[in-house]
């Protein structure tokens, strides 16, 4: 298990990555790693309640949607944060089936309040989290034909939620991309061009093997500032 912290967006943030233990199944020991994560962010001050983002890795797709139902346990009611989920065998360096990578919020203001936002209808993870005037914004995804066509059509629905949160692109952060193993970053890259949205200061690409959905090519997250 591993711990960062970090100042961004003139906060502090600790970041926390873990592989489930071995052996046990996969729903349980995603369950230990939360307590185990529970643990170390209490050790800085913090707790599960300053969860921002969670990303879920499976080992494969079984191994995903377990862990993925121990999330869903576990950041329930106000602690459900923006979140995103990815099977990956080269993720792991140990022989566990589930991992976890949580970044957690130091607000400034110790009173700022959490307001998860469900989609229309709800789904079983977060449209978008508002915490300390900072937009978390969980992986979306697109399953048309190709990456060019989901990459343009993930946009067209950040777009719906921007609008929805009163925000536009100029509020925009960060933009992080994973990619399906073996896709073409110049191709995602060129409609983010043609869309305008290179201009965004944080861009990064991550490969993994697979999504939720088998015609997923690409999941994108977004993080903004609210004013």
């Amino acid at each position: 298990m591993e711990t960062k912290i970090f100042t961004w967006l003139g906060r502090e943030f600790v970041e926390i990555t873990g592989e489930a233990t071995a052996g046990l199944s996969v729903e349980s020991a995603t369950a230990g790693l939360f307590e185990r994560f529970d643990t170390a962010l209490k050790s800085n001050g913090l707790s599960l309640d300053n969860t921002a983002r969670i990303r879920v890795y499976g080992r494969d797709r079984q191994a995903r949607t377990y862990a993925t139902l121990a999330r869903s346990k576990i950041l329930s009611g106000k602690r459900r944060a923006a979140s995103s989920s990815f099977i990956s065998q080269q993720w792991f360096d140990s022989d566990g089936s589930g991992g976890l990578e949580l970044l957690a919020l130091r607000p400034l203001k110790a009173t700022a309040q959490r307001k998860p936002v469900d989609f229309e209808p709800a789904r079983n993870y977060l449209c978008y989290l508002e915490f300390d005037a900072l937009l978390f914004f969980s992986g979306f995804t697109s399953d048309a034909a190709t990456l060019a066509q989901q990459v343009k059509d993930v946009l067209g629905t950040l777009d719906n939620a921007f609008a929805r949160a009163k925000i536009d692109w100029s509020k925009v952060k960060k933009l992080s991309l994973l990619l399906q193993g073996g896709s073409n970053v110049e191709e995602a890259r060129q409609v983010l061009a043609a869309a305008d949205r290179l201009t965004v200061p944080e861009i990064e690409f991550t490969f993994v093997d697979g999504f939720a959905g088998e015609k997923y090519l690409v999941e994108i997250e977004a993080t903004a500032l609210l004013s």
